[in-house]
Order: C-alpha cells, then sequence, then structure tokens
C-alpha cells in the first residue's frame, strides 16, 4: 500500500515538472537570451517574448545560494524582491519606461516568469527591437 502512494506521489511530481517544462519551451523556445545585472553585477538571463509580454527570467543555482547582495540573509527571503527588481531593469534598459510588471508566477528557485503590459502596441514578428548594449 505504501508503495503505490509513493508511485503516485511521484508521477504527479513527473507531470508537475513536464507541464512546467512544456510551458515554458512552447513560450520561450527560440529566442535569444539577454543578460541584465542588478545589485553587485549579480546576473540574470532574460528570455523576452514581446508579443505576449512575458519574460522568463533565470538565476544561476550557485548565485541563490550563495550569491551578492543578500547580506546574510536567507536567498529565498530576497528572492521575490531580486528577481522583481531584475525584470523592472531590463524594461527600463530597453527602452521601455512605460511597460509595467502585472503578474509573476514562480516555476522554481531558479525561474520567474513576469506578465508585463505597456502603453505601446505590440511589436508585430521580426521587429527590430533594442537589445541590450553589449549583451548578445
Amino acid at each position: 500500500m505504501r508503495t503505490g502512494l509513493w508511485g503516485i506521489a511521484l508521477v504527479g511530481l513527473a507531470v508537475a515538472g513536464c507541464t512546467e517544462f512544456s510551458t515554458i519551451s512552447r513560450i520561450y523556445v527560440g529566442l535569444p537570451v539577454q543578460v541584465v545585472t542588478i545589485g553587485c553585477n549579480d546576473p540574470y538571463e532574460v528570455y523576452d517574448q514581446r508579443q505576449q509580454r512575458r519574460m522568463l527570467l533565470v538565476s544561476n543555482g550557485l548565485r541563490e545560494f550563495a550569491g551578492c547582495g543578500l547580506d546574510g540573509a536567507d536567498p529565498a527571503l530576497t528572492r521575490r524582491r531580486r528577481f522583481g527588481e531584475a525584470a523592472e531593469t531590463y524594461l527600463r534598459e530597453t527602452a521601455r519606461e512605460t511597460c509595467r510588471i502585472t503578474g509573476e508566477t514562480v516555476y522554481d528557485d531558479l525561474k520567474t516568469e513576469f506578465a508585463y503590459s505597456c502603453a505601446e502596441a505590440i511589436e508585430k514578428p521580426g521587429t527590430r527591437v533594442p537589445r541590450l548594449p553589449g549583451r548578445y
């Protein structure tokens, strides 16, 4: 009986992980990565789906546990603030000052997705857009 419960739990975790991977890969596949830094040169990878106005921020595992800017705090307690600051910095640095964060989905400790809205119209696919200088 206990073995059956563990099996069900493992299948549930696998399905949840597959759903997350499926969502991320469907939305962000093929997008170029950009890097935005906050604080003491704390970098975050950004995948920006401009037509859907969603961006995925990815942190580094080592930095999440021993990173700078934590001031001795538990990384989990500062994660929301740091990821939010990185998302807002990215929007500013890509010349979208009118854009505002409207939602947040935390996939795990290293990946958070942000939805945003802007006053400007959505660019058509293929439109050349500003990229962060020197971060190709």
